[in-house]
């Protein structure tokens, strides 16, 4: 009797404890996200945002800290530690993307969109949910696009008006080969430099420009060192919002759910953003000093038509040019 006693005190207890820990908090999650821009960065915006409704969404389960500003490295540091997974999530550039995925080259083909709609039906259609997931063979993953606008020239010593007048001049441009080649093809030179050196290497005179979006030229402040600004808008490339494949696989699917939502409802969000911050910041450097040229854009389209032809020598490349060429 006494020994069936006990066993039924110990079962007892068994069952107390396992039926306790079922209504003992959960520990909450936490996953770094880290990115260059500065905090008043539409994208940057987009990504506290996410991070806000990631914590709602999952009740405070999971949660996501960001570190704006380069404070966790630079663009392709917070890509490669996503690779080895040292960091969660971060934003990429497509054109940083297309070094390691050769199918993100399309998106810095210049003039291959037609319009602002155009860019939107391929990002929210088949192309674009298939580029987000091809990522995975390098070890990430994407999660959505945010509008990066389209990129224009801005100098240092003169107005870029044709094509001509990017003769002989040093330009930076990210880390991408479309982007060399087009520069190379309009006649300048092209100098890749780390977004967080450009403003010293402007005010330097390593280099004699940039091109970029109107927001970054804008939050940036190189308009305190560029007076000229030309919206060629010969480039749409979107940004990326890429987790580590080796965090994703480590989430639930609830997790995922999460995620997943939230970074889709912070797409949307970043686009009335984006459009709000273009207006904001033309008429912010135009304030400041900077002159806005709108040059004819045929020359620089019939300047560059050669690079989309190239690739017919690469057909995975150029089976993407033929799809994006069909959606209307």
């Amino acid at each position: 009797m006494i020994k069936r006693k006990g066993k039924i005190e110990m079962t007892g207890l068994l069952i107390l404890l396992i039926t306790s820990s079922c209504f003992m908090p959960q520990e909450s999650k936490e996953l770094k996200l880290a990115h260059s821009l500065p905090v008043d960065h539409p994208v940057h915006q987009a990504m506290d945002f996410m991070a806000r409704r990631t914590s709602e969404l999952s009740d405070k389960k999971l949660t996501i800290t960001v570190y704006p500003s380069g404070q966790l490295g630079s663009e392709q540091q917070c890509l490669e530690l996503l690779q080895i997974g040292s960091l969660a999530i971060t934003k990429v550039s497509a054109g940083t993307m297309e070094s390691f995925i050769d199918a993100y080259k399309i998106f810095g083909l210049p003039f291959i969109f037609r319009s602002k709609d155009h860019v939107f039906q391929i990002l929210d259609g088949e192309i674009g949910k298939e580029l987000l997931l091809i990522t995975q063979k390098i070890l990430i993953r994407g999660l959505c696009y945010y509008d990066a606008g389209s990129r224009s020239f801005y100098t240092k010593n003169k107005p870029v008006e044709k094509p001509d007048d990017i003769s002989g001049l040093k330009i930076r441009v990210m880390h991408s080969q479309t982007a060399v080649q087009m520069v190379r093809a309009l006649g300048g030179s092209a100098t890749p430099i780390s977004w967080g050196e450009l403003y010293t290497a402007l005010q330097s005179g390593v280099v004699d420009g940039a091109e970029n979006n109107s927001p970054s030229f804008y939050t940036s402040r190189h308009y305190e060192v560029c007076k000229y600004y030309s919206l060629t808008e010969h480039t749409t490339i979107p940004d990326v919002l890429v987790i580590s494949l080796k965090t994703w696989e480590k989430l639930n699917p609830q997790e995922k759910e999460w995620i997943q939502q939230a970074a889709d409802e912070s797409a949307i969000i970043q686009r009335k953003l984006w459009a709000e911050s273009e207006k904001i910041s033309l008429n912010e450097i135009e304030k400041a000093g900077v002159e806005i040229n709108y040059p004819e854009k045929e020359p620089f389209v019939n300047k560059v038509k050669s690079l989309m032809e190239d690739y017919k020598k690469f057909p995975e490349i150029y089976s993407y040019i033929k799809r994006i060429r069909k959606v209307e």
